[in-house]
């Protein structure tokens, strides 16, 4: 390849870079985009994309491919990325071990070998420093000035990448937080493990969705969804909501209205993640043959992610204790998820529960399972279903 080639090939990679980089706002997933990117373009062995946390003072990176451990952490003033950071220069290397700052610790515990590096800051549109890029190891050669000059240019796009995607993990960190909250809001009055529960369904939700294929997407959002599955109880009065004994036919009526409170207090949200809450709140104590409420919808007219909820929900219900029953034993509890498939469940969602039912023994092994009252769905209880 000429001189002229490879310089239009860097410039289509350049363009490429930069539409890449903005569609993407997780910052974890971001990170590795880049470093596979910059890593193609200055052709190296490894790019690592250092940011600093100056809340810590350290220097982070999940992203060092080949690497063992996902996560690297070091104090911002220290080796060569923490020089970088500290002086805002561009540092480049033609032997690792014979510069000052290169620190082999490293290269003797994965038997890697460092030979070149070169390292920009990472620079937002203001001019102040807010992580570092380090490339390692040209395939051919030493890096040269055409090279400092593109990384400190995808340094620049990279940059604000990156603060928009911290921006949105932020944004997005408050919303979850009002999210638990409101969940809480409603549990807390029924309930002394709140926390356990919505970590419960939370969990068992987004494993039960992982096993169904879901895109992960989808699985994020029932995760952060389902602990509103029951918002709606804040609708209900205690005289029937704490009552400890069988409820009467009216106030059974009652309780059950908890669903289309939750389907008000949710309704009409612009939030993506609000809308799915309401379907969940609404349609979790459907049945998968119809003989549930409050619609009395059946097989797929019930949101998949309510019907996912519906299993999370009853085996969590089911193996804590109750004022009104013992609780039950996983594997009891298991047994009855799957004798209901096709009734009460969903038979692909049953199937999937089975498929990571390991997974979900080890969250239910993380807690001692104290007294929580949930309502769940037994034949054997002695309690009206709600």
């Amino acid at each position: 390849m000429t001189k002229e080639e490879e310089l239009q090939n860097r410039l289509n990679l350049l363009v490429q870079f930069g539409g890449v980089v903005s569609k993407e706002t997780h910052i974890d997933k971001l990170l590795e985009v880049i470093a596979a990117q910059v890593k193609r373009i200055l052709s190296c062995d490894r790019c690592t994309v250092f940011i600093l946390d100056r809340h810590t003072n350290e220097l982070w990176s999940k992203v060092a491919q080949d690497m063992q451990h996902t996560e690297i952490r070091m104090p911002s003033n220290k080796g060569i990325a923490g020089e970088v950071a500290s002086t805002g220069r561009t540092i480049n290397i033609r032997n690792a071990y014979d510069e000052t700052h290169f620190n082999p610790e490293i290269d003797h515990l994965t038997g890697y070998h460092t030979k070149t590096i070169l390292a920009v800051p990472l620079n937002n549109v203001g001019g102040r420093t807010i992580g570092v890029f380090e490339v390692i190891n040209k395939t051919e050669g030493y890096f040269d000035s055409d090279d400092e000059g593109i990384l400190q240019l995808l340094g620049s796009l990279a940059a604000s990448a990156i603060e928009n995607a911290q921006l949105y993990e932020s944004l997005s960190k408050s919303q979850l937080e009002t999210i638990y909250r409101l969940a809480i809001t409603a549990e807390y009055r029924d309930q002394q493990d709140t926390a356990i529960h919505l970590k419960h369904i939370s969990e068992y939700s987004a494993l039960i969705a992982q096993g169904m294929g879901l895109p992960e997407k989808e699985v994020e959002n029932i995760r952060y969804a389902s602990p509103l599955h029951d918002i709606g109880k804040v609708g209900i009065a205690d005289a029937i909501l704490l009552k400890p004994g069988k409820l009467t036919p009216t106030e059974y009526e009652e309780m059950k209205k908890h669903t289309l409170y939750g389907a008000k207090i949710l309704c009409n949200a612009e939030s993506q993640l609000l809308q799915i809450a309401c379907k969940v709140a609404s349609s979790h104590h459907e049945k998968f043959d119809g003989t549930g409420y409050p619609a009395k919808i059946k097989g797929e007219q019930i949101p998949v992610y309510a019907r996912i909820v519906s299993v999370a929900d009853v085996f969590d219900a089911l193996c804590m204790p109750r004022v009104y029953k013992p609780k039950w034993g996983p594997e009891k509890a298991r047994d009855y998820v799957v004798e209901e498939s096709g009734h009460a469940f969903d038979p692909l969602v049953v199937d999937a529960f089975k498929k990571v039912y390991t997974g979900i023994l080890k969250i239910y092994a993380i807690t001692d399972g104290k007294t929580t009252i949930i309502p769940g769905i037994t034949k054997e209880l002695h309690r009206t279903e709600f």
